[in-house]
C-alpha cells in the first residue's frame, strides 16, 4: 500500500474513532447541536453564544450542550435554570471550571480561577478585608467621593467642548482599585497608570476576539504556537512586575498594627500563618489575586459608566428626571452619598436598567459540577463544565415586561418605589458571585449621580444619534470611542 493511501486510511480511521467517542459522550449529556470532529461547534454560531443562544434554547430547552473543540460545555439559560443551579444547588455547581486564558495568566494561583482550600481561604480573606476597609461602609464611600471630585474637575476642565470620556472614566475607576489594593491613587495623566490601564484593556479585548475564542477552544495547541496571542501573556508580566514592586515597598514599610490596604492585610496574614503548612497566603497568590482584582474590576465598571452616559444622551427626558431627583434629595452643597439612594428610586432604577440592558458580561466564567447530580432531568457527571448564561436572565421575557427595550420602569412598582427584580444578576449569583459587586455598585452610583449633579450631557454634535441596542455589542467586544459635551449646570436646591 502506498504511503499516501496508508495516511488517508489512518486519518479516516482516527476521524471515525473520534466521531464515535464524541457520539458516545453526547449520549450522556443534555442535547445540543452535533459537533464536528476536532472543531466542535465553533462554526455554528457558538463563538458568540450570547447572541445565538436563543435558537439553541428554542430547539433544546434551558439546558443544552455545545462543544468547544473536543470539550463539551453544558449551557444554562433563563432565570429559573440559573437560580436552580447557582443558588438552589450552589454546592453541586460551585467549583470553577477550566478557563484556559485565565488559568495561564495566573498559573493556578489567585482566587478567580481556583477551587478547594486555595479558593476558600483567599475569597474569605478578601471579603473580610473589603468589609473592614469600608466596602459598604463610610470609609470606602469617602474614597470614592474624593475620586468623584477629581473626575468632576477633569470633566469641568473640558470647558463644555467635545471630549472622549473613555479615558477619564477608566482612570477614575482604576484609581478606586489602586486605593483599595495599594492605598494610594495616581494622577489621570500619570504614565504608570496609563500603561497599566492600557495593558489590562488589551488583555480583556483579546479574550473577546475570535482569536481569543480559538485559543480557549484549542489552548493545548495554541499555547505552543507563535503569534499575536502570545503578546497578552508577555504584557501581563508588565502588570505583575509592577505589583511585585508595590508588594516589596509594602513589606519594607509595613506596620502590623496599622494596615493601609489589601496588600498590608495579606502580608500580616502571611506572617501569622508562616508556620502553617496549609496556608495559602504566599507571594504568588498575593500577586495573582491583585492582578485578578485589576483585571476584573477596572474595565467592567468603566464600560458601565461609559454606557450610562450614552443612555442619558439618547434619552434626555430620563437625564432630566434623574437630575430633578438629585436636586430634590441632595441639592448642590454636597455630593450624593449612599445614604441618599433609598430616597432616589428613579435614579436607582435607571442605574439598574443600564446594567441590565448593557448586559456587559453575558457569560459567567465556567463552573464545574462537584459531584454526580441530576439537574432538570439530566444526569451531569462530576467534572462537567457548565456555562451560566447570565444575559439570558437579564432578558428573560417571563420576568421583564419589555426585555429588549431600555425601560427604567422595570425597577419601579406601581407606587413609583424601587423594586429589585430577582432576575437581575449582572454579577452572577451564588457561591461564585462577583467578589467586587459591592464596590462596583457603590462606584457606579456615586460617579453617575455626582456627574449628573454637576453637568448636563449632550452629544458632541446635534446630528449625532445612538442606537443602544447596537452599541451594547461594541462594549462587549472592544468598547466604543465616542465624544460628548458636558455642560455645567446649577441645580435647584432641595426643598
Amino acid at each position: 500500500m502506498e504511503p499516501m493511501t496508508m495516511f488517508l486510511c489512518l486519518s479516516i480511521f482516527l476521524l471515525s474513532l473520534l466521531t464515535w467517542k464524541i457520539h458516545k459522550k453526547r449520549l450522556q449529556l443534555p442535547p445540543g447541536p452535533f459537533p464536528l470532529p476536532l472543531l466542535g461547534n465553533v462554526l455554528q454560531g457558538t463563538t458568540v453564544l450570547y447572541d445565538s443562544y436563543r435558537k439553541f434554547y428554542e430547539k433544546y430547552g434551558p439546558v443544552f450542550t455545545i462543544w468547544q473543540g473536543s470539550t463539551p460545555l453544558v449551557v444554562l439559560c433563563g432565570y429559573e435554570a440559573l437560580k436552580d443551579a447557582l443558588i438552589n444547588q450552589s454546592q453541586e455547581f460551585g467549583d470553577r471550571g477550566i478557563f484556559a486564558l485565565s488559568g495561564r495568566l495566573t498559573n493556578g494561583y489567585g482566587v478567580l480561577n481556583t477551587n478547594g482550600e486555595r479558593w476558600q481561604q483567599l475569597r474569605r480573606f478578601s471579603i473580610t478585608v473589603f468589609r473592614n476597609f469600608g466596602m459598604g461602609k463610610r470609609s470606602m464611600e469617602e474614597r470614592i467621593q474624593e475620586e468623584a471630585r477629581h473626575l468632576i474637575q477633569a470633566v469641568q476642565d473640558t470647558g463644555g467642548k467635545p471630549f472622549n470620556p473613555v479615558h477619564l472614566l477608566g482612570r477614575a475607576v482604576n484609581n478606586i482599585i489602586n486605593l483599595t489594593v495599594f492605598g494610594r491613587s495616581w494622577g489621570y495623566e500619570d504614565k504608570t497608570l496609563l500603561k497599566l490601564v492600557n495593558v489590562l484593556n488589551n488583555i480583556l479585548l483579546f479574550i473577546r476576539t475570535p482569536l481569543g475564542v480559538i485559543y480557549a477552544a484549542f489552548f493545548k495547541i495554541m499555547r505552543h504556537l507563535p503569534g499575536p496571542h502570545q503578546k497578552i501573556f508577555h504584557d501581563s508580566e508588565i502588570v505583575k512586575s509592577f505589583i511585585r514592586e508595590q508588594i516589596q515597598f509594602h513589606r519594607d514599610t509595613l506596620d502590623s498594627n496599622s494596615p493601609r490596604d489589601y496588600i498590608d492585610c495579606f502580608l500580616i496574614k502571611a506572617d501569622q500563618e508562616k508556620d502553617l503548612h496549609s496556608s495559602e497566603f504566599s507571594q504568588e497568590n498575593l500577586v495573582n489575586t491583585v492582578f485578578e482584582l485589576f483585571l476584573a474590576g477596572t474595565e467592567t465598571t468603566a464600560n458601565t459608566m461609559q454606557f450610562s452616559l450614552l443612555a442619558i444622551i439618547t434619552y434626555p427626558h430620563i437625564q432630566e428626571r434623574v437630575q430633578k431627583e438629585i436636586d430634590q434629595v441632595v441639592g448642590s452643597d454636597r455630593l450624593p452619598g449612599i445614604a441618599d439612594r433609598p430616597q432616589m428610586p428613579y435614579t436607582n432604577a435607571v442605574i439598574h436598567e443600564i446594567q441590565r440592558f448593557l448586559d456587559l458580561a453575558p457569560l459567567a466564567l465556567p463552573h464545574m459540577v462537584t459531584q454526580d447530580t441530576v439537574f432538570k432531568g439530566f444526569r451531569l457527571l462530576k467534572g462537567t463544565t457548565v456555562i451560566p448564561l447570565i444575559g439570558s436572565a437579564l432578558r428573560d421575557p417571563a420576568h421583564w415586561e419589555t426585555p429588549e427595550e431600555f425601560n427604567p420602569e422595570h425597577f419601579l412598582n406601581q407606587n413609583g418605589e424601587f423594586y429589585m427584580c430577582p432576575a437581575f444578576m449582572p454579577f452572577s449569583a451564588g457561591k461564585r458571585v462577583c467578589l467586587g459587586e459591592g464596590l462596583a455598585r457603590m462606584e457606579i452610583f456615586l460617579f453617575f449621580t455626582g456627574l449628573l449633579q454637576k453637568f448636563t450631557f449632550t452629544s458632541a454634535n446635534q446630528t449625532d444619534t445612538f442606537d443602544l441596542r447596537t452599541l451594547r455589542r461594541a462594549f462587549r467586544k472592544k468598547g466604543l470611542v465616542y465624544k460628548l459635551r458636558a455642560i455645567p449646570r446649577t441645580c435647584t436646591l432641595k426643598n
